[in-house]
Order: C-alpha cells, then sequence, then structure tokens
C-alpha cells in the first residue's frame, strides 16, 4: 500500500480546518493523512486531533518560515485566514501571501484557498448605496480575501466559496432573542432574501470532497451550501426545533451597521450585498454539488437538532 498523501491544513482547530481534519482521519481509505497546523501543540484542540491520528505542527499563519517548514513534504494544503481574530484586511492578505507562498515553495499538488467574492466588482467605492469601510472596501472581510486570490494565481488552486456558519447562532450572537414582549426573533437585514447557509463541520468535509475528486478541479471555484434559506424559513426552523414560536425580524443594513458590535458595519454590509445580490451569491453556492462532494451535507433542521441545546436565547 502506498504512503498516504499529505495535506496541510492551516487553523487545524477552528472551525473550518478542524472538520477538514476530522473528514481525513475518519476516512478509512487512508488515501490521505491530515497535517494539522496550530500555533498551540498542547491544546486540548489539538490533542484531540493527535488522538485522531492526525500529524500535530507548530506553524503560525503569522510566520513564513513556520508555514514552509509545516507545508515542506506535503500533496497539498487547505488555506484560510481568520480575520475575526484581529479586523485586519492586511493583515488577512500577509496571512494569505504567506501561504501561497509557502505552497509554491514546497511545490504542493494542490491548494483549497477559501476565498469569498470581491463586493467591489459589483458594488463600486463610488457607489454609495452602502458606506466605503477603511477607506477602500465594502465588506472588508470579503473583499480581503476575494483581492488576496490573485497570490494563488500561479499555484494549483481550487477556489472554495464558503457560505454563512449556522455557527454563528451559537458563537457569533446571531440566535433567537426575546423582544420586550418576550417573543423570541432572529434579525437579519435581508428582507425577503434567500441566505446561503452550512454547518461549518460540513465545509471541512466538502473541502475533503474536493481533495478526493482530484486536481482536476485546480484553477476552479467551488461554492458550497447546505441550504438556500430566507430568513422567514430559518425561524420556522429554530420554532420546529425549540418547540416555542420564533419570529424573523426584517431589519434594516442602516439599523444593523448601527448596533454597535465588533464588526457590525462590516456584517451589515454583506448582509446588505448578500440580500440585493441575491441570484448572484445564491447561484455561486451550489446545494447539489456540496452534497456530491459531502453525502452526509447537513440541513439546517438536522443542525439544530444536534446543536439546539448550545443556542443561547436569553
Amino acid at each position: 500500500m502506498s504512503e498516504p498523501k499529505i495535506i496541510a491544513v492551516a487553523g487545524a482547530t477552528g472551525a473550518q480546518g478542524g472538520g477538514l481534519v476530522r473528514a481525513i482521519q475518519a476516512d478509512a481509505s487512508g488515501e490521505f493523512k491530515a497535517r494539522a497546523l496550530t500555533r498551540n501543540t498542547d491544546s486540548d484542540k489539538a490533542k484531540a486531533l493527535v488522538d485522531l491520528g492526525a500529524e500535530v505542527v507548530q506553524a503560525d499563519v503569522d510566520d513564513p518560515a513556520s508555514l514552509e517548514a509545516a507545508f515542506a513534504g506535503a500533496y497539498g494544503a487547505y488555506c484560510v485566514t481568520f480575520f475575526w481574530d484581529h479586523f485586519s484586511p492586511d493583515k488577512e492578505q500577509a496571512q494569505a501571501r504567506a501561504m501561497a507562498d509557502a505552497a509554491r515553495t514546497a511545490g504542493l499538488q494542490h491548494i483549497i484557498w477559501s476565498t469569498l467574492e470581491d463586493t467591489r466588482k459589483l458594488v463600486p467605492l463610488s457607489d454609495d448605496r452602502m458606506p466605503t469601510l477603511m477607506e477602500k472596501y465594502k465588506v472588508p472581510h470579503f473583499d480581503a480575501k476575494g483581492e488576496a486570490d490573485a497570490f494563488f494565481a500561479d499555484v494549483p488552486t481550487t477556489y472554495l466559496l464558503t457560505s454563512f456558519y449556522w455557527d454563528n447562532f451559537i458563537h457569533f450572537g446571531m440566535g433567537p432573542k426575546a423582544g420586550e414582549d418576550g417573543q423570541l426573533a432572529i434579525a437579519f437585514p435581508l428582507a425577503g432574501a434567500k441566505l446561503p447557509g452550512i454547518a461549518a463541520e460540513d465545509i471541512g468535509r466538502c473541502a475533503y470532497g474536493i481533495f478526493k475528486e482530484g486536481t482536476d478541479h485546480v484553477g476552479t471555484t467551488i461554492g458550497i451550501s447546505g441550504e438556500h434559506l430566507t430568513g422567514e424559513e430559518m425561524a420556522q426552523g429554530f420554532s420546529d426545533a425549540l418547540g416555542k414560536p420564533v419570529g424573523y425580524f426584517a431589519v434594516e443594513p442602516e439599523a444593523y451597521r448601527g448596533f454597535g458590535f465588533p464588526g457590525a458595519e462590516d456584517l451589515g454590509n454583506m448582509f446588505q450585498y448578500k440580500r440585493d445580490f441575491e441570484t448572484e451569491f445564491c447561484a455561486a453556492r451550489s446545494t447539489d454539488v456540496s452534497r456530491r462532494l459531502n453525502p452526509q451535507l447537513q440541513s439546517l433542521a438536522q443542525w439544530l437538532a444536534a446543536n439546539k441545546q448550545s443556542i443561547p436565547t436569553e
């Protein structure tokens, strides 16, 4: 039996990378093996990956030399950045460039770059439908990734467009909240538009499906999603899962931008982009393709059934 092909996974203890490591190690074929990259190899999450049989190595996306060492000898790599750790497009682009450079140096055969649209292609800076942020972005955490696509142009890359994490209902404070009348509701500036969403674990599983299908995907863009749902449909899903009514409040983007939490302006613009360009955004994220790559793909109802106890509603 030939040696398994090594996939170096950036952010291996995070949402996307962790899901990919688990998918690789769960594959009984043994075709691939995960090399999990993490800043802290002594963390509980890192030790859990060791227990799965993954190779865990210390590497930091802010340290190009550590990335070169971690990518050496690998077949492929999963590259993802961490905007919400620092809120800096410049830092995010530096991380992307460092990973692309390390992939080039290592001569990797297949890279997956977790990216998003550059919204300025449809909403130029001169367009006043939404405010310009940080002087040169409309949706900074989208635009910086889209701009960074160019760093991967000369390495064998598949560009992966992700969707809204349903896990944000747990970790990002986006779950149902009680109003003054005690009624639970979710609030998004989407009007009646559909929002592509996905379980974070399924992102890694879909990425593994891409690696397994091979290098024919190099040079292509693949978008993934578990379901495309309106705010009303998501609220109904919560009602069914929680056994109590949950409403949908279609807040205006201007109001959402003014909520005052870190990143509110960025996210307000993001949801407005998804609302205003619903057709294009949804079309780029095929649930059929996602299910082919990942037969375990979850619906929102399935995800809620497994995770409802973890969703804060206070």
